[in-house]
């Protein structure tokens, strides 16, 4: 085995920044210069470290590797969509690192049975290649996807660096190539009008926040695009669509806790959009257009007094007159609504409640009363997540659904609007001897210091004998109203299997059990997300569940900034603290209106550039500001990628270089040719999962463990 190097030592260049007249000095900003020879050699060094500091576990990670390798049907095809005189699908082959796109012909207009396809299927059409698109780039995303109406043409773009900007591709497919359009540097999410003769498309400022929304007329130079909407206010981020019925091209305008919407005819996309609702500070809503009693109308979801929205139905040609409002479905404590759809004959409502997603649908009825009652789809187990799928047929009696939870892999239902049955089109294969049988999932509740209940999902392999406390992986999030719902993980065996019990802390600051949740842990009131998790962990331990010998705790993005506060407040909790691509430098980037996506961030965490209460309480729970020479911290591995835009990789590299000053144990792992969703191509994407993995499992004493 090759000696394992001495630790790199970043060098301490001190400068000095000041606000609100405190002065903090700052050793290791200098590793933001990206491209200084230095830093590159430092990130280089970190790695060559941490692979020396890891070799022990190269026949884990293969093993983990193959493992995953091993229960995933690598040639596979999802359940074809109908949309038009089509019906798509991707699939991916075997050795491929990329899915394909295709499509194959409905049969006739009462074709509403998803085809079965084989491979080699004659009538297959691949719409666009991946795996053709990635050749030669070490990175590949694909961004904006959108199939024009009438089916002729593909808007398609892509990234090849990591950077989140793509260039938009318009492919003829009646020839299956490209068209003479190309335009660079833009954002996902390009739309077609109705008729195919505009893309709409959204651009980034040098924040990499979309600002911009452009028509494109389809065969022309992208230097003749015109810019139809420009959002100044820096919090604000906009998009666009299309509504499911094709009457409205829809311009979504957003901050974390304001929106507008504007509508414009989609038979007129030269027209000039026009405003739903004007903005209007912490007044969030959204827009679906539906056609009721034979009318125009839109669907509202609005937060306006109704904490947990509510939706109301309004005039589509006057939007703005509340003497045509009406409540369609009302606001209620404990039912966090979060989206609603509109068919020819139905609506879908998606919500939450209990801590968990729902589905019901709203049958549209002839009469005074239009809307039916709500009738929730109902499912069995106790922890599961259902969202509705692809959906995008006005006329279409099915509704798509995705379902799955914990021990139940990916599953696909269409609900029958009209009998009201569900028939299941797919089940995720898991190859191998894989039983949910074997596998139990469970909820339990901690209670934080000032007596808020805190859910923790979990879920383990069924043992003959009990035997307690367990090795334990704790994962934590707690930012942006997100909810890490129960799902299931094929890579995820690979622990469960060596006797490890998964556990999600739902601690405050998403959105699990409704926007309340969320108020409560963002601002200045974050630190109840790191407080919650270290009761959950603590709750785990009282119940002899797990053990500071036996516990990981996992985060990522802002779940990162998570792991850094709970490395701070609560070291002694955790035999490891995994964070990949974590948020640890907060106060130095929300202090830096220069740096990408920072001024939408004040919503969320305040302003401390500002606002000097808020810069004091961010000062108090940054990571990076509160390391201490006199903490005795857990091993900690960081992952980061070079091309990051929404966390820099220098944030977890000024960490780990303070924290190994500290005398922590500490690994860092830079990819150099990925971003912030880490590398792409599914087999890099399993090794990548094979080594944090082995990680975790070395740091909870399994490192030789075989599979159960």
């Amino acid at each position: 085995m090759t000696p394992v190097p001495d630790a790199p030592r970043a060098e301490r260049r001190p400068v000095a920044r000041t606000h609100h007249g405190d002065t903090v000095i700052d050793d290791y900003e200098w590793l933001r210069e990206k491209d200084d020879p230095a830093v590159r050699a430092y990130l280089d060094a970190e790695n060559a470290f941490t692979r020396a500091s890891t070799e022990h576990l190269a026949g884990l990670r293969e093993n983990v590797f193959r493992e995953i390798k091993a229960r995933t049907l690598e040639t596979d095809l999802s359940v074809p969509v109908r949309h038009g005189r089509y019906w798509y699908y991707s699939r991916t082959a075997e050795g491929r690192q990329y899915g394909i796109h295709c499509r194959i012909p409905v049969s006739g207009d009462d074709d509403w049975t998803p085809p079965e396809v084989a491979p080699g299927d004659e009538r297959e059409e691949v719409l666009l290649d991946d795996n053709v698109e990635a050749e030669g780039t070490d990175f590949y995303s694909l961004g904006s996807f959108d199939v024009s109406t009438d089916g002729r043409l593909l808007a398609y773009s892509v990234d090849t660096t990591g950077d989140e900007r793509y260039t938009l591709y318009i492919r003829d497919l009646e020839t299956a190539t490209n068209r003479t359009d190309v335009v660079p540097n833009t954002s996902p999410g390009a739309t077609f009008s109705p008729d195919a003769s505009v893309v709409f498309y959204p651009t980034v400022d040098d924040a990499w926040r979309p600002d911009t929304i452009w028509r494109h007329a389809v065969g022309t130079d992208a230097s003749r695009d015109e810019a139809v909407f420009r959002e100044p206010d820096e919090r604000f981020w906009v998009g666009v669509g299309l509504t499911r019925s094709g009457r409205f091209l829809v311009l979504d305008i957003a901050s974390k806790i304001t929106s507008e919407v504007r509508i414009l005819d989609g038979h007129d996309a030269y027209g000039e959009f026009r405003v739903v609702w004007p903005r209007r500070e912490g007044v969030e809503y959204q827009v679906e257009h539906a056609v009721v009693s034979g009318e125009d109308r839109l669907l509202v979801v609005h937060n306006d007094g109704a904490e947990d929205f509510e939706v109301v139905d309004v005039a589509a040609d006057r939007p703005r007159d509340e003497s045509a409002w009406r409540t369609v479905v009302a606001a209620s404590t404990g039912r966090r609504i979060e989206e609603v759809d509109a068919f020819a004959g139905h609506l879908t409502l998606e919500y939450r409640r209990d801590g968990l997603t729902r589905v019901a649908v709203i049958r549209l009825v002839d009469g005074d009363e239009p809307f039916g009652p709500i009738d929730e789809i109902p499912f069995d187990e106790t922890l599961f997540q259902v969202a509705t799928g692809e959906n995008p047929e006005w006329t279409q009696q099915t509704v798509r659904l995705g379902y799955t939870s914990f021990v139940t892999p990916s599953t696909v239902y269409d609900f029958s609007v009209l009998d009201g049955t569900m028939t299941q089109l797919k089940c995720q294969r898991v190859q191998g001897d894989y039983d949910p049988l074997d596998y139990e999932q469970e909820r339990v509740w901690a209670r934080a210091d000032d007596g808020t209940r805190i859910p923790i999902s979990l879920v383990s392999r069924r043992l003959d004998e009990p035997r307690m406390p367990r090795p334990t992986l704790l994962y934590g999030y707690g930012s942006y109203e997100a909810s890490i719902d129960p799902g299931f993980s094929v890579a995820r065996l690979s622990l469960l299997d060596r006797g490890v019990v998964f556990a999600i802390a739902h601690v405050r600051g998403g959105g699990e059990l409704g926007r309340h949740w969320y108020e409560q842990g963002k601002m200045l009131t974050k630190k109840n997300t790191f407080t919650d998790f270290v009761a959950a962990a603590d709750e785990l331990i009282r119940l002899g569940r797990s053990s500071p010998d036996l516990m990981v705790a996992q985060g990522a993005s802002a779940g990162g900034l998570l792991m850094g506060a709970v490395a701070n407040i609560a070291p002694d909790r955790f035999a490891g603290i995994l964070a990949q691509v974590p948020f640890v430098d907060a106060l130095t980037s929300i202090l830096d209106p220069e740096l990408p996506l920072t001024v939408i961030e004040w919503d969320e965490w305040g302003d401390p550039l500002h606002d000097a209460q808020v810069y004091a309480y961010m000062k108090s729970y940054s990571p990076y500001e509160n390391v201490r020479d006199d903490i005795r911290y857990p091993p900690i591995l960081a992952v980061t990628s070079l091309n990051d835009t929404r966390v820099l990789y220098v944030e977890p590299a000024k960490w780990i270089a303070r924290l190994r000053q500290a005398g922590a144990p500490v690994l860092l792992i830079t990819e150099m040719t990925a971003g912030h969703g880490g590398v792409s191509g599914r087999y890099e994407r399993w090794k990548e999962l094979a080594e944090v993995y082995a990680w975790v499992l070395d740091r909870l004493g399994l490192g030789a463990a075989e599979a159960l």
